[in-house]
């Protein structure tokens, strides 16, 4: 992993790491045709990803418009994005008057979606998860889509079995899944009818030193607090990997949509990587339950036959995660749920 630091030491360090295009990724994007609007912009993914390509044309040598909409909590989150270069829309895109007056521009990267606190609000889960997307998919039937689904519209399954793969029937457990599953199947119905190019991508899980499972098992451990082991067992892929693959997908949308699934080669323990914690905060972790022998895995040895294999080792990561944590730095505040077994998020 060349060029990357021992220790991640701000918001601005970060940011560079999670935006950083790889050759690969500028090498595409000297050749593709089009702009780019990327729906949903202002989410935990949606900056770095808008970034990494505002980054990889910067460094192609080439100018494209490239389009960021969101809903903005703030001004200051709006105008964070568009000091990257980037071109802010505010607008509920459930609005359909919003929604119909977008550029249809030739490359959607679609991010919308709403999982935390979904069993509160299941008609706004579903609105968002499932009628967004046959908006989306009506208003530009004629671009080519980068869809982000989740790994949750599969069933837990054995460990022993390395994952469910793209081919494997999905089975949604709860509504917040079911919904996913529905977002599919309207851009699945748009690609048809359509003739629309797209890729849906079953992601699972990303991370990064602000927030996802792996900071999630950090702060159990260095608070004290015991470590719930029913879901054993999990898969993880660093968040700057991730906008990499997710932004190579677009040359691989097709007609009917392509799935791939998004997610590190290995399968971590949550019991090691606490002790792992453990170690690094110098206490001794605390466990309750056992290890359940199915768990909610992704194979995404599809992917890495098109993209490689994600150049940022988990081991790595850990240790970001450890010091970012030990220096009292910001997270997000909004924990995975992965150890959910139920689907109720």
């Amino acid at each position: 992993m060349d060029n990357y630091p021992d220790k991640i030491g701000n918001d601005t360090q970060l940011d560079e790491l999670l935006s950083r295009p790889g050759p690969e990724v500028i090498e595409m994007f000297s050749r593709l045709d089009g702009d780019i609007i990327f729906l949903g912009v202002a989410g935990k993914i949606g900056p770095s990803l808008a970034h990494m390509a505002k980054r990889a044309c910067d460094e192609a040598g080439i100018k494209k418009r490239i389009i960021g909409v969101s809903n903005f909590e703030n001004k200051e989150q709006q105008k964070k994005i568009g000091r990257y270069g980037i071109d802010t829309i505010h607008g509920d895109l459930l609005n359909t008057k919003f929604t119909s007056t977008l550029p249809a521009v030739k490359n959607v990267f679609y991010l919308a979606g709403m999982k935390f606190g979904s069993v509160d609000n299941l008609s706004l889960t579903w609105a968002i998860n499932t009628y967004l997307p046959a908006i989306v998919a009506d208003h530009f039937r004629q671009s080519r889509i980068v869809a982000f689904s989740t790994g949750c519209v599969y069933p837990l399954v054995p460990v022993a079995s390395g994952g469910s793969v793209e081919t494997d029937a999905p089975l949604a457990i709860g509504e917040y899944a079911q919904s996913c599953l529905g977002r599919e199947r309207m851009f699945e119905f748009g690609s048809i009818r359509n003739k629309t190019e797209v890729a849906l991508i079953r992601l699972n899980y990303s991370v990064e030193t602000r927030y996802g499972v792996l900071v999630d098992i950090a702060l159990k451990v260095k608070n004290n607090e015991p470590v719930d082991l029913t879901m054993g067992h999990f898969n993880v892929i660093w968040q700057g990997d991730m906008n990499d693959f997710v932004l190579r997908s677009l040359e691989h949308a097709k007609n009917p949509a392509e799935i791939l699934n998004v997610t590190g080669p290995e399968i971590l323990s949550v019991r090691e990587v606490a002790l792992e914690f453990g170690r690094l905060f110098g206490v001794t972790p605390t466990f309750e339950n056992s290890e359940a022998p199915t768990a909610l895995l992704n194979d995404a040895s599809r992917a890495f036959r098109l993209f490689g294999k994600p150049r940022t080792p988990v081991s790595q990561v850990i240790r970001w995660i450890a010091q970012w944590i030990n220096d009292e730095r910001e997270l997000l505040g909004k924990p995975t749920h992965f150890e959910v077994r139920d689907g109720k998020y």
